[in-house]
């Protein structure tokens, strides 16, 4: 059974189709959105079975934690815990936008949404379809990438429905994303003062080492 393609305005997402969204999340169904970088796939956090499913559909290896879209920084706050001012740092001047902050989990996610690390990665999209979703459900949406371990990620509805369209119920199309390159991702969670640059994407080096050691 093929995935059903629902169209959501990029820019202005419909109310009821937001609705609609929400409404499958909470069934403990796994979604394809666009985000600002690739296409993600999105569930309900905190329902241990529908994390369970991404794992099955990527096939991916049950040690790597979820990335977790937030629709403001006092979100970040909630599902946090041990921060420092460089969280705002990186978030005044780089949310919304492709960076995910990786830091200690608060109480408020179960342990497995963790991936048993006690880490949560963090980001607020550049994208008003999974904000608007988020702001909706109340609580924060995965989003890991809507691609099988080691294809391509997916910047179009088309390329999720060729690679995973048959193991979803739902696809939204809000056309092409803004990046074609991944999220650059910064570990605070070694402690007070501590961070490293994991993987560099769509916003430079450079940029993130000037906002941290200024």
């Amino acid at each position: 059974m093929s995935a059903e393609i629902l169209r959501v305005h990029p820019d202005e997402p419909q109310q009821d189709r937001i609705d609609y969204i929400v409404a499958c999340l909470r069934k403990g169904d796994v979604i394809a959105l666009p985000t600002d970088t690739f296409y993600g796939l999105a569930v309900d956090p905190v329902n241990l079975h529908a994390v369970e499913q991404i794992y099955k559909i990527k096939t991916r290896q049950k040690h790597k934690p979820l990335s977790l879209l937030i629709a403001s920084v006092s979100q970040a706050y909630e599902l946090a815990r041990d921060t420092d001012n460089l969280l705002d740092r990186l978030a005044e001047r780089f949310w919304p936008g492709p960076l995910t902050i990786i830091v200690r989990a608060g109480t408020k996610l179960p342990l497995r949404s963790t991936a048993n690390t006690g880490n949560v990665a963090l980001r607020i999209p550049d994208a008003a379809i999974p904000r608007a979703v988020v702001e909706c459900f109340g609580l924060p949406i995965t989003a890991t990438s809507a691609n099988l371990q080691g294809a391509p990620e997916c910047t179009h509805a088309a390329s999720v429905r060729d690679q995973i369209g048959d193991r979803i119920p739902l696809i939204i199309d809000g056309g092409p994303t803004a990046h074609t390159q991944p999220t650059t991702i910064v570990d605070l969670s070694l402690g007070p003062g501590r961070w490293e640059i994991l993987r560099e994407g769509a916003i430079p080096t450079h940029e993130i080492v000037m906002v941290l050691q200024r």
